[in-house]
């Protein structure tokens, strides 16, 4: 359980109370959101702003999320899914369309990103751009450094993927993402075969390689390793570009002389976006897009690619957003490592099993 839950859900309980003392007629909005992935001050400022009664639950892989929406009743108002789930999902109508005439502020997004996402939502009909990034590797410099040297392969994936160089760093921790839809794609890749293949035999290679380094990962989970790297649990990571970003300022607040860094390997990373969407079966349709407008707002979404460390799809948001952020290769890449990034697809579903069934072979290690 994450100290951010716990504090973002007292600030909302605490506005919920102002709303429904400010209204006689309660008004909700209930959010299904990643783990620690908004400034906790915006959904408080917004309860307090409208007196809507906000409720916020979060989850941690996309398969947890698709599979509440495929029930038909999520009972939710907004969810956050990743692109490639996105896809599928609207195939499988479980979105409504959005309103664009209450959403003022959607003339502030940037076109071209708009234009890549209509890849997953054609005519961009359902899905309002949250955040954008990159899946990368997290380190903590001094660990590495001590088991590995100065030269170790940071930049690369070799840092993980080469058994010399892992089974060293068992000592001091290895993680990854409990995710067969992104560490599939980046094991397929690095062996020189399509992120998005169609051929079962590309799966067993990717899981021979996966099984091979396996014995050496502590775990895969898709939040975990983010406050574990923040207090030197463990020393490497696959994960999201934005976490150790965040992270890394956590462990500097705790004073606790752990260093995040990370890196955006040189043979390339998968590129994804997260969205807000509105379920069928959303009760607060109205609600819904009055917060979505008010993310729209610059300087609303600003903040939260600060406190996030992913770069956001609003080209009058990003020039409000902190150099640090802006201006870094490894959180906002340049058009050179662009060259290098891919966009994931959904599968067919025979070959989606297949991933599902190499994966549980991975995690289970038979």
């Amino acid at each position: 359980m994450h100290t951010f839950k716990h504090i973002l859900g007292a600030a909302l309980c605490g506005s919920a109370l102002l709303g429904s003392m400010a209204q006689a007629a309660e008004r909700e909005l209930k959010v299904y959101n990643w783990a620690d992935y908004i400034l906790p001050s915006v959904p408080k400022d917004f309860a307090d702003k409208t007196g809507i009664k906000l409720t916020w639950d979060i989850f941690d892989t996309n398969e947890s999320l698709e599979a509440k929406l495929l029930t038909g009743n999520s009972g939710y108002d907004l969810v956050v899914p990743t692109n490639t789930f996105l896809e599928n999902e609207i195939k499988a109508g479980v979105f409504q369309p959005l309103d664009k005439s209450k959403l003022p502020n959607w003339q502030h997004l940037n076109p071209e990103l708009l234009q890549l996402m209509s890849a997953n939502d054609p005519g961009n009909q359902y899905a309002v751009p949250y955040m954008y990034g990159t899946v990368l590797i997290g380190f903590n410099p001094a660990k590495v450094k001590a088991v590995l040297g100065e030269n170790a392969p940071v930049d690369s994936w070799d840092l993980i993927f080469k058994e010399e160089n892992i089974s060293k760093l068992q000592q001091c921790g290895v993680a990854m993402l409990d995710s067969p839809g992104e560490i599939l794609p980046i094991a397929l890749h690095y062996l020189g075969l399509d992120p998005n293949s169609r051929n079962p035999q590309d799966y067993e290679k990717a899981g021979a390689l996966l099984l091979k380094i396996k014995p050496h990962v502590a775990y895969f989970n898709s939040a975990k390793y983010m406050t574990d790297i923040a207090n030197g649990d463990i020393c490497v990571a696959i994960g999201y570009s934005g976490s150790f970003f965040q992270f890394a300022n956590r462990a500097k607040e705790a004073g606790n002389g752990v260093v995040v860094d990370w890196r955006l390997p040189k043979q390339g990373a998968p590129l994804w976006f997260d969205s807000f969407a509105i379920p069928k079966s959303a009760k607060n349709v109205a609600e819904a897009h009055e917060f979505l407008n008010n993310l729209l707002d610059p300087k609303v979404i600003a903040p939260i690619s600060d406190f996030l460390g992913y770069p956001n799809p609003n080209k009058d948001g990003m020039p409000l957003v902190q150099s640090e952020i802006r201006d870094n290769p490894n959180l906002t890449p340049t058009a050179e490592a662009q060259k290098n990034l891919y966009v994931l697809q959904p599968l067919p579903q025979k070959i989606e099993r297949i991933r599902t069934r190499v994966w549980s072979k991975v995690k289970t290690g038979n």
